[in-house]
């Protein structure tokens, strides 16, 4: 059974920087790509970042280019979001997702994704 477990999240000020992770079990984590997504108040879930099985492709928001990056370390089934530059408007759960097919993309429709981790709070002040 696949379980992605997010932690990190926490109260920060504009202009901050945060790394949020997301810790892997169940299968076979480098064959598989990663993402994360995120949920504000009142907001549909949306796309933030992914990167392919083997962390030679990544994408962002444009929300969020050049302030996020997104990384992975397979030997210890992790993935991570480090955030810089947080502005106000960053303030969401921030949820981990993985697909069900290794080897294959990551999805940036929500409503697709196959797997998700329960979320991570963070809350940027001004």
């Amino acid at each position: 059974q696949v379980q992605l477990v997010e932690s990190g999240g926490r109260l920060v000020q504009a202009g901050d920087s945060l790394r949020l992770s997301c810790a892997a079990s169940g299968r076979t984590f480098s064959t598989y790509a990663m993402g994360w997504f995120r949920q504000a108040p009142g907001r549909e879930r949306e796309f933030v970042a992914k990167i392919s099985w083997n962390g030679g492709f990544t994408n962002y928001a444009d929300s969020v280019k050049a302030r996020f990056t997104i990384s992975r370390d397979n030997a210890n089934r992790t993935v991570y979001l480090q955030m810089n530059s947080l502005k106000p408007e960053d303030t969401a759960v921030y949820y981990c997702a993985t697909p069900r097919s290794s080897f294959s993309a990551l999805t940036e429709v929500p409503g697709s994704v196959a797997y998700w981790g329960q979320g991570t709070q963070v809350t940027v002040s001004s």
